[in-house]
């Protein structure tokens, strides 16, 4: 067992997650756990440590034609670790599912300085408690991620895109409803909206990408990249709900002025807003939907009556009962 600690930590890895609200924490850094430990080509599994820049380790995977299928935005100097416990996702959560859907194994440090492992490196493990998707998303509340096992999948030689423009959200809607019940096998599935014009973007892989997405519509060029930079901005606010929900969701951005990217089959939407005055009339117009403030995120950022609250409380008493980690920043003050 290590030596615990005796004051309240911040997880800190590349720093591109600086909109987290900072208390009085004192940063613990994991530059220094920046190692590749494992990656075993032939069975498409990698460990690696939480401070790995996640750019890096995807130009190791590369040379293999392998990658992580994540692709969150990222500002330079992401971590591994930051993307887990942030479960920060891109495009890519269509087809291949969240941060927490590709870790097999992690290990982690908790408060009193015991080092806790659950799973493995192999994609069929079942041995043990599930930490990896306690922590994917515990925004550094629980414990330190030390080490994550991945699954990895192959990298495409060839894609395809294909944009749709539309300008009205219900019509949209129809079209993604449709689009969805399509046998299409399409990695990425976003809609994006700004000052009243939206488009469908669709990505296809592999050796007949082009052909998948010529069936769908005329094959265009689609800055990906740039899509994904509109997770980012002054405020964001994260809404999670059902993808019938996005003409409503359209409409609360365009009544403030926002702008808007979704992944139109999970029903999970990012506004991004040029203050957070809008914030609290969004989350009216919107409600039930849960809405997270991720970016500009001072005061405010998680909704009120998350269901599950008293087991938040009961995990946070059971992984950190000195309340060490980030300590009052998690859902309802955990």
């Amino acid at each position: 067992m290590l030596k615990g600690f005796q004051r309240p930590v911040r997880p800190v890895g590349g720093g591109t997650k600086r909109w987290l609200p900072v208390r009085e924490e004192e940063p613990l850094e994991t530059g220094a756990l920046n190692r590749i430990l494992e990656h075993n080509v032939g069975d498409f599994t990698a460990v690696l440590e939480a401070g790995v820049p996640f750019a890096e380790a995807q130009r190791t995977f590369a040379e293999h034609g392998q990658r992580i299928a994540w692709d969150p935005p990222d500002p330079g100097g992401a971590t591994v670790g930051g993307i887990v416990a942030t479960a920060d996702s891109g495009p890519l959560r269509h087809r291949y599912g969240g941060v927490r859907d590709l870790v097999v194994g992690i290990n982690v440090v908790l408060s009193d300085g015991t080092v806790a492992k659950a799973g493995g490196k192999v994609i069929k493990n079942v041995a043990g408690y599930d930490l990896a998707k306690l922590f994917a998303g515990s925004f550094g509340t629980l414990g330190l991620i030390g080490s994550v096992a991945v699954r990895l999948h192959p990298l495409p030689e060839r894609t395809a895109s294909v944009v749709i423009e539309h300008h009205n959200p219900d019509q949209l809607l129809e079209e993604v409803l449709t689009l969805s019940r399509r046998p299409l096998e399409a990695d990425k599935f976003d809609v994006t909206w700004s000052g009243g014009h939206g488009r469908i973007l669709l990505e296809f892989s592999g050796a007949s990408a082009v052909d998948q997405a010529g069936r769908v519509g005329q094959v265009s060029d689609v800055d990906w990249g740039e899509v994904r930079g509109l997770q980012r901005g002054a405020v964001v606010v994260k809404v999670s709900g059902r993808p019938t929900d996005l003409p409503k969701v359209i409409r609360a951005a365009d009544d403030h002025s926002g702008t808007l990217v979704s992944r139109a089959g999970l029903g999970l939407t990012w506004i991004a807003l040029q203050s957070a005055d809008s914030v609290a009339a969004i989350r009216a117009e919107l409600a039930p939907r849960h809405c997270t403030v991720l970016d500009g995120a001072d005061t405010g950022q998680w909704p009120q009556d998350v269901p599950g609250h008293v087991v938040m409380e009961r995990l946070k008493a059971r992984f950190d009962p000195a309340r060490i980690f980030r300590p009052g920043s998690f859902v309802g003050g955990i």
